[in-house]
C-alpha cells in the first residue's frame, strides 16, 4: 500500500484516531482511579474518626449519626465472618492515633474500615463501593472502539471499487479495450465507473466502426488499382506505360501504408512473444526487398524482446526503406545490442528536429517517392511496444535508434 493511496490515508486516519480515543481512555481511567481513592480517603477519615469518637465517649451517639448521616456503612455482625475477612483482607492504609486505629481493607472486591480502641474492633463495609466502575469504562471504550472500526470498514467497502476502477483505467491506458464494469451499486464512486465503463464501449464500438469503414475503402481501393495496374502492364512499353505503373505503384504502396498507420495508431498490438531481434530485421529485408550487398548487419548480442513480430518488422522494414532511399552510398548498416538497434547510413543530418518528421505526411526537401508516413508509422509502432525513437548525426553518418530499454542516449523523441 503506497503512502499517497487514499486507502493508505483513510487506515492511518483510523489507527490514529483509535489510537487517541484509547489514549484518552487510559488517562480517563487513570484519573478516576485517583479521584476515587481521594474520595474513598477522605470518606474513610471522616467514618473512622467519628467512629473513634464516638467509642471514645466524645461525642453523642446522636451526633455520631449524624455525622454519618450521608455516609453509612453497616458493621459485619456475624463474628465468624468479621475474622475471616480480617484474616485474608489486604491492607491498603492503616492508620494510629491517640484515639485508637483504623484501617482499609479489601476482601473479594470490597471495601472494609476496620477500627481498633483497646481490645474492641469494629468491621464496617462500604456498600457504595464501585468496584466495577473501571469495567464500565473499559466497555464504553470497547464500543466507541468498535463504532469506529465499523464505519472504517463500511468507508473502505464503499471506495473499494476505486481499486478496481485503477486498474481497469490502467488497462485502457494500455491499449486494452476490453474492461470490465466495476460498479457495485448506485453511490457516486459507482456512478463514475458506469460511466466509465460505458465511455470505453462507446470507444470501442467506434473503433470498431472506423476500422470496418478503413478496411471497407482500402479493399475497394485495390481491386481498381490492381485492374489498372494489370492494363497499364498489358499496353507498348513507352514513357506513359512506365509512369501509369509508378502511379499504381505509389497508389498501392500508399494503400499499404495506410493499412499499416492505421493497425499502429490503433495500438491493435498482437500477442507480444518473444522473438529474436536478428529474425525480426531479417523479415524486415525481406519485406523491404532490400539488395542484402546494401544492407549489413551487425549483431553484437543475440538479443530477445517481447513484440508482436510482424508489427516491429514492418517499422525496421521503414527505417530501411528511409536509409536506401536517403543515404550517400545508398547502403546501410544495423547494429543489434541488448539496449538498441540501431539503423546508421551515411547522410546529411536532418534539417528540421525528428518531431516534424514524425507527424503523418511531412517529407523533408529531398523526399522522392514518399508520402511522410514512413517514420510517423514507426513511432506510433514503437510506442504500441513501449519502446523510444532515438536520433543522432555524429561524422556525416544518421543514426536511427530504437531503444530497447528506453535509455535516454541520443536525441529522445517524445511528443
Amino acid at each position: 500500500m503506497r503512502f499517497s493511496s487514499i486507502f493508505y490515508t483513510i487506515t492511518l486516519i483510523f489507527t490514529l484516531g483509535i489510537g487517541a480515543i484509547g489514549i484518552a481512555f487510559l488517562w480517563l481511567i487513570e484519573y478516576d482511579k485517583a479521584n476515587y481513592a481521594r474520595e474513598l480517603n477522605t470518606k474513610y477519615s471522616i467514618v473512622a474518626r467519628a467512629t473513634l469518637l464516638y467509642l471514645n465517649e466524645i461525642i453523642t451517639q446522636d451526633e455520631y449519626k449524624e455525622q454519618l448521616s450521608n455516609l453509612y456503612m453497616p458493621p459485619v455482625i456475624n463474628e465468624d465472618k468479621k475474622e475471616k475477612i480480617i484474616k485474608e483482607a489486604a491492607t491498603l492504609e492503616e492508620i494510629s492515633t491517640e484515639l485508637g486505629v483504623s484501617a482499609i481493607l479489601f476482601h473479594q472486591k470490597k471495601n472494609y474500615l476496620k477500627i481498633t480502641k483497646d481490645d474492641e474492633t469494629l468491621l464496617l463495609i462500604d456498600t457504595a463501593y464501585q468496584s466495577y466502575r473501571y469495567i464500565i469504562i473499559q466497555i464504553i471504550f470497547a464500543f466507541v472502539a468498535g463504532i469506529i472500526l465499523l464505519t472504517y470498514i463500511f468507508i473502505i467497502r464503499k471506495i473499494m471499487p476505486l481499486g478496481k476502477l485503477k486498474r481497469e483505467i490502467d488497462k485502457f491506458a494500455q491499449g486494452d479495450l476490453e474492461i470490465k464494469n466495476v460498479a457495485t451499486g448506485n453511490d457516486e464512486i459507482s456512478q463514475v465507473a458506469s460511466a466509465f465503463y460505458e465511455a470505453v464501449s462507446q470507444i470501442k464500438n467506434l473503433n470498431k466502426s472506423r476500422q470496418l469503414f478503413l478496411r471497407n475503402i482500402m479493399h475497394e481501393l485495390k481491386t481498381p488499382i490492381t485492374k489498372g495496374r494489370i492494363t497499364a502492364e498489358m499496353i507498348e512499353k513507352n514513357k506513359n506505360q512506365e509512369r501509369l505503373i509508378d502511379v499504381f505503384e505509389r497508389l498501392e504502396s500508399l494503400i499499404n501504408e495506410f493499412a499499416a498507420v492505421e493497425r499502429a495508431t490503433s495500438r491493435l498490438v498482437g500477442e507480444l512473444k518473444p522473438c529474436k531481434v536478428r529474425d525480426v530485421i531479417d523479415e524486415a529485408i525481406d519485406i523491404a526487398m532490400a539488395d542484402s550487398s546494401n544492407v549489413k548487419v551487425e549483431a553484437i548480442d543475440d538479443t530477445t524482446i517481447k513484440a508482436d513480430f510482424k508489427l516491429l518488422a514492418i517499422a525496421c522494414k521503414n527505417m530501411i526503406d528511409n536509409a536506401l532511399k536517403y543515404s550517400d552510398d545508398k547502403s546501410l548498416k544495423i547494429i543489434i545490442s541488448n539496449n538498441e538497434i540501431i539503423f546508421s547510413s551515411k547522410g546529411a543530418a536532418l534539417e528540421n528536429d525528428l518531431k516534424y518528421y514524425i507527424e503523418p505526411f511531412t517529407q523533408g526537401s529531398n523526399a522522392k517517392k514518399s508520402f511522410g508516413l514512413g517514420l510517423y508509422i514507426v513511432y506510433n509502432i514503437l510506442e504500441a511496444h513501449k519502446l523510444k525513437l532515438l536520433y543522432n548525426h555524429q561524422n556525416g553518418v544518421n543514426n536511427f535508434i530504437f531503444s530497447l530499454n528506453k535509455s535516454n542516449q541520443g536525441k529522445n523523441i517524445d511528443k
